[in-house]
C-alpha cells in the first residue's frame, strides 16, 4: 500500500493512471494502424517460436519423467522442436493481437477477461499442431515407437489420420483452461508490478513471474494431464471409452491419487518453462521493439481528390 499526502497522491494517481492508459495504448493500435497490428502478429510469431524451441530443449527430460510416471511406462529420448516450433509461434501469434484487440474494446477494469479469451483462443489455434506432435512425442517417449518418421507412417496405416489427434477432447480440456489461466496470472501480475513499480519490468522479473503462474497452474491442471496422457499413449487398444470412462477407470482401479502422478516433475517443469519461456518471450518482443523503433516510419499515402 502507498502512504502520501492528499497533493502528492493525487499526482501519484494522475501519474499512474496516465502510465496504465499509455501501456494499454501501446498495445490496441491495429484498429488505426493495420500495419502495427500486423507486425504485432509477425513479432508473436518470431518471439513465441523461439521462447518455445529454447524451453522445449531445456526441459524434455523432464517432460519424459512425467509422461512415464503418467503412463506407467518406459524407455525412448527424441527431439520434439519440429512440432513445438510451429506451435508456440501460431499460439504467440494469435495470443498477441488477439489480447491487444480486446484490451481495446473492454474497459480496463476487465483486462482479466480478454487476457483469459485470448489465451483460449490462442490455445485452440495452436491445438491443431500441439496435438499431433503430443501424440507421436508420447508413443515415442512409452516406447511404442523407435523415430518420428516411424511414429507417422504406423499411426497412420493403423490409425488413420484421427489417430494423430487421440485425445483431442482431453487435450483441449486441459490446454484451454491452462493457457488462459497462465497467461491471465502473468498478465496480471505485470501490470500489477508495473503500476506499482512505475516502471517496465526486466528479464529476471519476467521469468519469475512466468514461473510462479507456471508452477501454479500446472499444479491444478495435473489431473487433466494424467487423463489426456493415458488417452494419448492408448493408442489402437482403446482401453478408455473417453474421458468420463478414463476418469473412472483410473479411479476405480489405482485410487484417486493416482490422478496426481507426476505432479512433481510437472510443476518443476512448468515453473522452469514459465521461466524461461517468458523470459525469452519478453525479451525477444523488446529486441523486436527496439529494432521496429530504429527504423525510418513509412511513407503516408497520399490521399487521392
Amino acid at each position: 500500500m502507498l502512504f502520501c499526502s492528499a497533493g502528492t497522491c493525487k499526482g501519484k494517481t494522475q501519474s499512474l493512471q496516465l502510465k496504465t492508459q499509455e501501456f494499454f495504448a501501446s498495445v490496441n493500435m491495429g484498429e488505426q494502424n493495420p500495419f502495427d497490428f500486423f507486425r504485432t502478429l509477425v513479432d508473436g510469431v518470431i518471439a513465441g517460436g523461439t521462447a518455445g524451441v529454447v524451453v522445449e530443449t531445456a526441459l524434455y527430460p523432464i517432460d519424459t519423467i512425467k509422461t512415464r510416471l503418467q503412463a506407467g511406462l518406459y524407455s525412448g529420448l527424441t527431439g520434439n522442436l519440429a512440432g513445438v516450433l510451429p506451435a508456440s509461434a501460431l499460439f504467440v501469434g494469435v495470443y498477441e493481437p488477439t489480447k491487444q484487440k480486446l484490451l481495446r474494446m473492454l474497459p480496463e477494469n476487465l483486462s482479466a477477461v480478454a487476457h483469459l479469451t485470448a489465451g483460449a483462443i490462442g490455445g485452440i489455434a495452436a491445438s491443431l499442431i500441439r496435438v499431433p506432435t503430443e501424440v507421436v512425442k508420447q508413443r515415442m517417449q512409452t516406447g511404442q515407437f523407435k523415430s518420428a518418421p516411424d511414429a507417422v507412417r504406423l499411426i497412420l496405416s493403423k490409425e488413420g489420420f484421427k489417430g494423430f489427434y487421440a485425445g483431442y477432447g482431453s487435450f483441449l480440456l486441459r490446454d484451454l483452461p491452462f493457457d488462459a489461466v497462465q497467461f491471465c496470472i502473468y498478465e496480471q501480475l505485470r501490470i500489477g508490478y508495473r503500476v506499482a513499480a512505475q516502471r517496465d519490468l526486466n528479464d529476471p522479473e519476467n521469468a519469475i513471474i512466468g514461473a510462479f503462474a507456471g508452477a501454479l497452474t500446472g499444479a491444478i491442471t495435473t489431473p487433466l494431464d494424467v487423463i489426456k496422457t493415458r488417452l494419448m499413449v492408448q493408442g489402437s487398444a482403446n482401453q478408455y471409452r473417453g474421458v468420463f470412462d478414463c476418469v473412472q477407470t483410473i479411479v476405480r482401479e489405482e485410487g484417486p491419487s493416482a490422478l496426481l502422478k507426476g505432479i512433481g516433475p510437472r510443476v518443476l517443469w512448468i515453473g522452469i518453462g514459465g521461466s524461461i519461456f517468458f523470459g525469452v518471450l519478453e525479451s525477444t518482443k523488446r529486441i523486436l521493439a527496439q529494432r521496429h523503433s530504429s527504423l525510418p516510419p513509412l511513407p503516408e499515402k497520399k490521399k487521392h481528390s
